[in-house]
């Protein structure tokens, strides 16, 4: 099923995004939590994209087919191209295309140092014409609440984001986030430009403190007073920031879903027990739509 179908259902739609396991990890270890991850029955299951290409795009695209053909739940794979030439993308399209994978999220992806940068695709919009070019896919685009990093203000990062719709992305998700004023903000400013695609919300439950200081510092994301006073409080009882950090994330969905928003994207890290109860806690919500 394309994305595009489920938001025709007319409900706030709840979906996960997972990632591979490292290198140094056995590939079973994210085949063993897609069952659980699955019993939250999520309206879709994204997977992310290893950095440099090559075999991260089979694993990932594995991964989807997987998660389609033995879960039933629609899989949506990321796609980045700035360390993809045209060829190894039109690879990457007949290979989930044979897979029955219908729905593509267009990246750019992150600038690695260490690896030389290819120039057929310089952005996402880009991407994004060269796959609709291709196929009957359904592609999905990223949006950043607090502006992109590398954009110099609000104004041109949503200009940035309508040449990303108007090269056919039909949904959008958006990077985490912990204020829910600056996505109702950012939302307002996006339908004002006239971008009218679904927009879905990123959150991430923050478990540890490692993992709020690596999100700052590779997102940008600001931290309100409430989210700081919590870590602090916390800090040095892992169990205790682990559940603090579980119900801030509950208590943003639950105020998403009142104010009738597109969607919902969980970023799980691949911790099911994590999704389960948040996904619990807002089960009556779903139902009642």
């Amino acid at each position: 099923m394309k994305i595009s179908e489920i938001f025709e259902q007319n409900k706030t739609v709840f979906s996960f995004e997972v990632f591979p396991p490292k290198k140094t990890s056995s590939i079973d270890s994210i085949y063993s939590k897609l069952g659980a991850l699955s019993e939250c029955k999520p309206d879709f299951i994204s997977v992310t994209y290893g950095a440099g290409g090559g075999g991260a795009s089979v694993l990932t695209a594995d991964i989807c087919k997987a998660i389609q053909e033995q879960y039933n739940i629609p899989a949506m794979m990321h796609l980045t191209c700035v360390n993809s030439s045209k060829e190894s993308v039109e690879e990457v399209l007949k290979l989930i295309e044979e897979y029955k994978i219908e729905n593509i999220l267009a990246l750019r992806g992150d600038i690695v140092p260490d690896l030389p940068r290819q120039t057929d695709f310089m952005h996402a919009n880009e991407l994004v014409t060269y796959i609709k070019e291709r196929g009957d896919f359904h592609v999905s685009g990223a949006c950043y609440p607090e502006g992109h990093p590398e954009s110099d203000n609000m104004v041109d990062d949503i200009l940035n984001l309508k040449r990303k719709v108007e090269a056919g992305a039909e949904h959008l998700v958006s990077q985490l986030f912990f204020d829910n004023n600056m996505f109702y903000e950012f939302q307002e400013k996006a339908r004002l430009a006239g971008i009218n695609v679904p927009i879905e919300a990123g959150i991430m439950p923050v478990v540890n403190k490692a993992q709020i200081e690596r999100m700052v510092t590779t997102c940008g994301a600001s931290l309100p007073a409430k989210f700081v006073k919590m870590m602090n409080r916390f800090e040095h009882s892992p169990e205790a920031l682990r559940d603090a950090g579980i119900a801030y994330a509950i208590d943003q969905v639950v105020d998403l879903m009142s104010q009738g928003v597109d969607g919902v994207h969980l970023y799980t890290m691949n911790q099911p027990e994590v999704a389960k109860k948040i996904s619990d806690a807002v089960a009556s919500l779903r139902c009642c739509q």
